[in-house]
């Protein structure tokens, strides 16, 4: 179920119905995407630990099990590129338990292929653009170094394993050290969109997911502090 193109990206769709499947797939090829789709987690998790695609793209209701578990699995494996859900609206908890579960973004269905392709892009960008190894600085956060060569994130000798949204996350926050940062700030620039009230939502979840990696103690953090009223700022 692969089909090609000469492009730099390659997205991996996971996804058991054929219809936004194949949509789906036609829309990327048109912006110039290597594409592979396949139809259940168990193969889709087994492509992505053997070819390691650029980004995910995982539906929640699979066949042979929730997307949810697939996407943990991933992760648990070691794959850090960035994973966007597939959810329906009515299911407001498929999007918390989504980022729970290590994804970066999610789209509920019926969804506008542009806002897709749109969500895509700035992941990809994130992911391997401007906040990625283009930027060789390193930076410090409390007792962590952050080599934005490697993309990795460091405790001593310690080796925090972060996903690409979290380690932009943290990224952002140390380049703003003592800046109380607004939820909708925050959207803009690790996300690369407008805020809403779904998009404040996810990054509560996300930086409550990122506490439990940097924090020696995560519920009484000492790093990365809640501002009441406006958002989070890194202690310095």
């Amino acid at each position: 179920m692969t089909i090609s193109t000469i492009i730099a990206y390659h997205i991996l769709i996971i996804e058991d119905d054929p219809a936004i499947a194949r949509g789906l797939q036609e829309g990327l090829l048109r912006d110039r995407y290597e594409v592979t789709w396949k139809d259940s987690g168990s193969e889709g998790v087994q492509f992505a630990r053997e070819h390691n695609p650029h980004l995910i793209i995982l539906d929640v209701r699979l066949p042979d099990g929730s997307g949810f578990d697939f996407c943990r699995q991933m992760r648990q494996m070691g794959l850090r590129q960035p994973i966007l859900m597939l959810t329906v609206q009515r299911d407001e908890m498929d999007k918390v338990l989504g980022l729970e579960m290590g994804a970066d973004d999610y789209v509920t269905k019926p969804y506008s292929l542009r806002e897709l392709l749109s969500r895509i892009r700035a992941q990809l960008r994130r992911a391997y653009g401007e906040l990625s190894a283009a930027d060789s600085d390193m930076l410090n956060a409390g007792e962590l170094m952050i080599d934005r060569t490697r993309g990795q994130v460091w405790r001593g000798n310690q080796l925090l394993m972060l996903t690409p949204t979290e380690f932009r996350l943290l990224i952002y926050l140390a380049q703003h050290p003592g800046q109380a940062l607004s939820r909708a700030q925050i959207i803009d620039s690790v996300w690369g969109y407008d805020a809403d009230v779904n998009s404040e939502r996810t990054v509560t979840v996300h930086m409550r997911r990122l506490r439990e990696k940097v924090e020696l103690d995560p519920n009484n953090p000492t790093l990365i502090m809640t501002v009441p009223g406006i958002g989070y700022r890194l202690v310095v």
